[in-house]
């Protein structure tokens, strides 16, 4: 008979497997093809807004002092998301280009719905794990990474965005009234040469090239290779076109998701370049339940750029008084943000909000909102 203490436990963390219900509904899509293929959108980004909807959020906090032991089911669904999503992923491809029953347009179909859960799931567990001291656990977000071609995204990451949040440094951080269709454009260019500059500062700092063998963009260059090249061994070049339709559907995702998270919101501007430590109200809060389970609590964004070394089960709700908060989780959030209009009539009084509350002695937002550095008044 389970304890009742277990018990409890294993209700804490069996939401946070729910992602793997996912991966049945790709091979699915692929058997049945017609409506089955929009599934994978479908219930990713619909079905979970609407579970927000219906079980509301979760504010509830863990206890900061749970040990590895304590944590190791939290931690084994993003070990063993990588090997899944790559069995999945390849298996697709070798499937959806030897049938018959499919046509071009469902199969184009099966591999969006494909990138929608390796963008949705695969690059958040990524960002779980790069975060990571064990070696192997950040080994196999670099994996997860190459498998959308966007294996810079760890060093853009760690070196520029958690360091430059909210400042004219981190090309990631949404300008208050930049439209999603110009942040995306600047931001893919903008992060892989801010990743390389910053891998390559790292280099000189040890003396060393940037073409050192220890840049790990020699890394991702090959990891990625080693991708493509399986892809075209498993479908050809029909494979590499799917392979390129998932990819580009996850990194999309990816930035839809970057958008949202910072929107607007900038640290104050210290003079002589410097800025405000990250605090709490950098970032968009969202404590909606379902979605915080299906994004393993990325929504509790706040705590994350305030301590970035928590594990997601020991990532904090912040309330309104510390951190500004989304008036709906991430599907929904996603998707209004690909419609301009709609998206600053949600946000953009929510921006104002936050700068009255916490900034009232900054009267002049135009630098700000142009992301140049304020000069000292």
């Amino acid at each position: 008979m389970i304890a009742p203490d277990q018990l409890a436990r294993w209700q804490r963390v069996a939401p946070f497997w729910v992602s793997l219900a996912l991966l049945p509904l790709a091979w699915i899509s692929a058997a049945q093809g017609g409506w089955s293929v929009l599934l994978l959108p479908v219930v990713t980004w619909y079905l979970f807004a609407a579970a927000d909807g219906v079980l509301g959020l979760d504010t509830e906090n863990a206890d900061l002092s749970a040990t590895d032991d304590d944590l190791f089911w939290y931690r084994a669904v993003t070990l063993i998301w990588a090997p899944l999503q790559f069995v999945t992923l390849f298996g697709l491809i070798w499937y959806v280009t030897a049938t018959d029953h499919l046509t071009s347009f469902e199969k184009i179909m099966i591999f969006f719905g494909m990138g929608v859960i390796s963008g949705t799931v695969g690059i958040n567990y990524s960002h779980e794990l790069m975060h990571q001291k064990d070696r192997a656990e950040r080994w196999l977000g670099d994996v997860l990474l190459a498998m959308v071609l966007y294996s810079h995204f760890r060093s853009e990451h760690l070196l520029v965005h958690h360091r430059y949040v909210g400042t004219p440094r981190d090309p990631v951080t949404a300008r208050y009234n930049e439209g999603f269709h110009r942040f995306y454009p600047r931001v893919l260019k903008q992060s892989l040469i801010s990743a390389f500059r910053a891998e390559a500062a790292q280099q000189a700092r040890r003396n060393r090239p940037w073409h050192d063998l220890s840049n790990p963009f020699w890394r991702y260059w090959a990891l990625q290779g080693a991708m493509l090249a399986l892809a075209f061994a498993i479908g050809g070049w029909s494979g590499i076109a799917l392979f390129l339709v998932q990819a580009g559907t996850a990194i999309w995702q990816l930035e839809l998701v970057n958008y949202v998270e910072h929107y607007g919101l900038t640290r104050k501007h210290l003079g002589d370049g410097k800025y405000e430590h990250v605090l709490p109200r950098h970032s968009w809060n969202a404590a909606q339940k379902a979605s915080n389970w299906l994004l393993i609590n990325l929504q509790r964004h706040s705590d994350h750029h305030y301590k970035p070394d928590r594990r997601f089960p020991l990532l904090q709700n912040h309330s309104d008084s510390d951190a500004p908060q989304l008036p709906y989780g991430y599907p929904v959030m996603t998707m209004a943000a690909m419609i301009p209009p709609v998206w600053r009539r949600i946000m953009n009084p929510r921006v104002k909000k936050w700068r009255a509350m916490y900034y009232p002695e900054i009267t002049d937002w135009r630098p700000y909102d142009r992301h140049a550095t304020p000069r000292p008044r």
